[in-house]
């Protein structure tokens, strides 16, 4: 992740903004402005790290925002080697330390706490399911059902968590779902169309929820399938199906991918279907926030 970004720093920077951290009015009218403290991010439950990198950046960020003394402008995070973004820590572990005037750092407390907990929450939950298929073909993928403005941080939480990403917009990949066949005239002109103007190197996904739909994307030249809310079973017969349709294909390789319904209590039963991803919508939407607390003591 380059929390250098402009992208990304636009983000850090409104919630800063947002919380109105440069006008903190409770700890601009009780704490010495000269005041220098240690604060310690700390792990209060078993969880996957991630946001580590977005701790600076809101620190160089808040100096940008912030007119007084240039003594606040000083700082070091410092983090155990073996403690990075991706890494499963134990309840009590310290994440980081962070040496910086007080005001800064009470002022700065909630909005990286929040971001931390936030992705952390993701990662933690993404891990859960990607060690629930553990030993099987399969792949765990997001989606697009993430918060307005967040999804390439939540995107990158749950590669931390071990998950893959699917298309990180609706530019960078093609998927044809029954809107836009019911839309578009039906699946053989939409797919024709799709299939002829793409750009270079696109893949042309289509959803299909029935045998009926599937045998008509593998005859209209589907590329890649996505197999909707159907059950374990019915995943198990498409993905049989579309092996048939590809032998004797050798350099013909069809993805499928099952979504719908699936949650931690399932999932093990569709990765054993034979399917190459699983996508879960859970993972940023539903994630719980990972339980992770700031101590600030002066120096």
């Amino acid at each position: 992740m380059d929390w250098k970004s402009t992208r990304i720093d636009a983000l850090l920077e409104q919630a800063l903004v947002e919380d109105q951290a440069a006008r903190d009015a409770t700890t601009n009218l009780t704490i010495d402005p000269e005041l220098r403290a240690t604060a310690s991010i700390l792990a209060r439950q078993e969880m996957v790290v991630c946001g580590l990198g977005a701790v600076p950046r809101f620190l160089q960020i808040f100096a940008r925002l912030d007119p007084r003394a240039s003594s606040q402008t000083r700082f070091e995070v410092v983090s155990n080697p073996e403690i990075f973004d991706g890494v499963r820590v134990r309840d009590g572990q310290v994440l980081a330390v962070i040496r910086h005037n007080a005001q800064v750092l009470l002022s700065c407390e909630r909005v990286i706490l929040n971001l931390m907990q936030h992705l952390s929450g993701i990662a933690t939950l993404t891990r859960e399911y990607v060690d629930a298929i553990h030993g099987t073909h399969a792949r765990v993928l997001d989606t697009r059902k993430t918060v307005p403005g967040m999804r390439a941080l939540e995107k990158y939480a749950v590669l931390c968590g071990g998950g893959t990403n699917h298309r990180l917009d609706l530019a960078s990949g093609i998927l044809i779902k029954n809107n836009h066949i019911s839309l578009g005239g039906g699946l053989p002109a939409v797919l024709a169309q799709a299939l002829e103007k793409r750009r270079k190197g696109q893949r042309v996904q289509v959803e299909v929820r029935s045998p009926k739909e599937l045998e008509e994307a593998l005859e209209f030249g589907a590329e890649a399938i996505l197999l909707d809310n159907m059950t374990p079973s019915q995943v198990k017969q498409s993905v049989h199906r579309i092996k048939q349709f590809t032998e004797g294909q050798a350099d013909r390789w069809i993805p499928t991918e099952a979504s719908g319904g699936i949650v931690l209590e399932n999932i093990r039963a569709y990765a054993e279907t034979g399917v190459d991803f699983i996508s879960v919508g859970a993972l940023t939407h539903s994630a719980k926030a990972a339980d992770i607390s700031m101590r600030i003591e002066a120096e």
